[in-house]
């Protein structure tokens, strides 16, 4: 049972106890929104962060039978590095979700071996036109200075990834934050997925969400929850 859950115009606040309890109702509010999703056009997109948060969340997940051939799996953002990368997000992906009943999903990665970061975009804008949009699931991650997807404070061109009306798919990252440049699904494309999550684990991530909602400056989380046109779920465990 969550502990708490604290509306607002912009998320929903869903509080448990451990982490453990966070990963199985997530898990199953994950699969309910795909097997609606699959009843009503036959298919379903999703698109999940990457970090290390989401490994528990992953593996519960991947156990759900569902009728995961008919899922397509993306990201929402990545870093420009190969799969074989311990950085790489795909990677996390087939090591945690793409086993056990999952393993039937198709994955379709951002990473596109080019010269640049802008050329790899491209190529993925090419490359997932065919996917079944728009997104039905999105779980995002955030960091402790409030950015999600690859949308960091000091990135360039922060207002460009913050395009609520962006019409492209996938957009090329610069900020000094990241370590190295990133891919990541353009807001547009984030913000018009029938439910969005955001998971979010430890006190610290708790202070530095509560610090991006407050009155003040606007962190890059704060700018996804004003555009989306439905509360995000914020799935929260100490």
């Amino acid at each position: 049972m969550a502990r708490e859950q604290l509306n607002t115009a912009a998320y929903d606040w869903h509080a448990f106890f451990g982490r453990e309890e966070l990963a199985s109702a997530l898990a199953d509010r994950i699969a309910s929104q795909l097997t609606k999703a699959i009843a009503k056009r036959g298919t379903a997109l999703l698109a999940v962060s990457g970090g290390t948060t989401p490994a528990r969340l992953f593996a519960v997940l991947s156990t759900n039978p569902i009728a995961w051939d008919k899922v397509t799996i993306t990201l929402v953002d990545e870093r420009f590095v190969p799969a074989s990368s311990p950085r790489s997000n795909a990677g996390l992906v087939a090591a945690n979700l793409l086993r056990n009943a999952a393993k039937a999903a198709r994955f379709v990665p951002l990473y596109q071996e080019a010269t640049s970061i802008e050329d790899a975009a491209a190529s993925d804008n090419a490359a997932l036109q065919a996917l079944p949009w728009p997104l039905d699931v999105v779980i995002l991650g955030m960091g402790g200075d409030g950015h999600t997807a690859s949308f960091f404070p000091d990135a360039d061109d922060l207002p460009v990834l913050l395009d609520p009306s962006s019409d492209r798919i996938v957009l090329p990252v610069h900020a000094a934050s990241a370590g190295e440049p990133r891919l990541t699904l353009s807001l547009a494309r984030i913000i018009d997925a029938d439910f969005i999550a955001l998971h979010i684990e430890g006190e610290d991530k708790r202070s530095a969400f509560d610090a991006a909602v407050a009155p003040g400056p606007r962190k890059p989380i704060r700018a996804v929850l004003d555009a989306a046109p439905r509360p995000v779920e914020v799935f929260w465990a100490p």
